[in-house]
């Protein structure tokens, strides 16, 4: 197979720089065919994302950074190609031969432009990579920007997920294509220079917060709940929600309850600010609350979040979230709940974040946020099955399934009501963590999957703050969790009683 991308040379960017595609973990070789420029940039475009260069990134290049072409490499290929993804706006030659002509739209417009126009508008773009040999989408996505910073951040965000739906498309395996709305974004966009603008200027202010208060500073909240919960209700009325005293340095989040033994704990993310690596902690509850403290159950050299906790074969197992680590690690307890042994890797070499296994018609299937080293970290989808637990664990037919923001990501373990299958789903539209969606999965197989987004879920009166990103339920014990302000020093922290919290605060002071 002969893949070539067609590019601008006269707007060359350095993820164009590239002599293989990376498809299922082989390099394809591809040739890069540089045509005229069709449509101007905004003016003073690249000076600007050099400004964010300098700013943002640190002096670190970023793949929407403008590439110097040598000229040798410049001269147009004689290989016919089989493929053609064309990146640029202008209309494709009708004799063309290529089997496949494949051409990346966003918001459902060509070209380099059109994902500038849409990041200006206020939004990251819709992605569809449409087949012009026959007109057919063969793919569509919705990109999460958590770590673009600035507009050539988007731009490069975009791309890199661009990239990942290509090289999906090209693998060969069948694609499941979502409905996806597109982003209504501002009326008006803004110029690149107010745009760059306002991004610097909104990176100082979070310097300036990151300064005075940890960030982002995640809490756990919890209550004792006899009647319908959150899934039930699609909504976070009911009991009132408490929150989990932290010591102010730390924050707990992902919280997994689980009665064992005899004997109820949370397990929960534990991270100290002035490290910035996690670690696995539980705390026991009664018919109270929560009793005693918080003790450190699990510590790896690398981060460790998301303490996913299931039961097979008469034992307690965990599979924390590790991806940083490039695995999928599960852990055996062999003391309840502060001794856990490294039993087994379940799948290696890939990141895939927020692990949660439910069993489905005879088999065990594994959900998580995969990632291909590129781009956001919260809108692909991943799965993987097996016949038991400790697997083999084999690939989902579509893989990744879903590239959606807003309806990705794992928050929680999969719960069934009324011979209904359900998840939790982080929505990351407006940011990471920023609220929950509850989502009725309606197909489920080795080579088949579709969910139903049925309910969403903000933070607001029930549970103020800025976040919700998990939930949980185990009897009567029903957890989530959120972030609000945190001051690091004592003087600021006099001033937010929200920083000094007892086991049962209302969550109205949590802010």
């Amino acid at each position: 197979m002969i893949i070539e991308f067609r590019c601008e040379r006269e707007h060359a960017r350095r993820w164009m720089d590239r002599e293989t595609l990376s498809i299922d973990g082989r390099d394809v070789p591809l040739q890069i065919a540089w045509t005229a420029t069709t449509e101007s940039r905004p003016t003073g475009l690249d000076a600007l994302f050099e400004l964010e260069r300098m700013v943002l990134h640190r002096g670190q290049h970023s793949g929407a950074g403008k590439l110097k072409i040598i000229p040798e490499r410049a001269q147009a290929r004689a290989d016919a190609a089989d493929v053609i993804v064309d990146f640029t706006g202008a209309a494709r030659d009708p004799n063309c031969a290529a089997r496949l002509y494949l051409r990346p739209l966003f918001n459902r417009a060509a070209g380099e432009n059109a994902a500038l126009a849409a990041i200006l508008a206020g939004d990251l773009p819709v992605i569809e990579i449409v087949n012009e040999v026959d007109n057919t989408v063969l793919d569509r996505g919705h990109p999460s920007g958590e770590i673009a910073a600035g507009l050539s951040g988007a731009l490069e965000t975009v791309m890199a997920r661009t990239l990942t739906m290509v090289a999906a498309i090209l693998s060969e395996r069948p694609r499941i294509v979502p409905q996806l709305a597109r982003p209504a974004g501002d009326r008006i966009g803004r110029q690149p220079a107010a745009y760059v603008v306002r991004g610097l200027a909104v990176s100082i202010a979070k310097e300036i917060y990151r300064l005075c208060c940890y960030a982002p500073h995640w809490h756990i909240g919890w209550r004792f709940n006899d009647g319908a919960g959150v899934l039930q209700t699609g909504n976070l009325s009911g009991p009132g929600w408490n929150v989990l005293a932290d010591p102010g340095h730390r924050f707990y989040a992902d919280p997994f309850p689980i009665t064992w033994q005899g004997r109820t704990f949370v397990f929960f993310e534990d991270l100290d600010h002035r490290i910035g690596k996690g670690i696995i902690s539980a705390i026991e509850f009664n018919d109270a609350g929560p009793v005693g403290d918080v003790v450190p159950v699990l510590e790896e050299p690398w981060h460790l979040s998301y303490p996913f906790l299931i039961e097979n074969d008469g034992a307690l197992w965990m599979i924390p979230e590790s991806s940083v680590h490039g695995d999928v690690a599960l852990y055996k307890c062999v003391r309840f709940p502060d001794k856990w042994e490294r039993h087994a890797t379940l799948l290696s070499g890939l990141e895939l974040a927020d692990v949660t296994i439910t069993q489905h018609d005879g088999l065990h299937y594994l959900f998580g946020a995969w990632r291909d080293g590129t781009g956001g970290y919260s809108d692909s989808l991943a799965i993987y099955y097996a016949d038991r637990l400790f697997g083999p664990w084999l690939p989902h037919a579509s893989n990744p399934v879903l590239i959606d923001r807003a309806s990705t990501r794992p928050a929680g373990n999969f719960v069934t009501i009324d011979d209904k299958l359900w998840r939790p789903i982080q929505d990351c539209a407006d940011g990471y963590g920023a609220a929950l969606a509850l989502a009725e999965i309606v197909e489920l197989s080795p080579t088949t999957f579709k969910q139903i987004v049925r309910h969403s879920l903000k933070p607001g009166p029930a549970w103020p703050g800025r976040k919700l990103h998990t939930l949980n339920r185990f009897g009567r014990l029903e957890v989530i969790d959120g972030s609000r302000v945190q001051p690091k020093t004592r003087a600021f922290a006099s001033k937010f009683p929200s920083a000094t919290l007892s086991p049962r605060t209302n969550p109205s002071t949590a802010c």
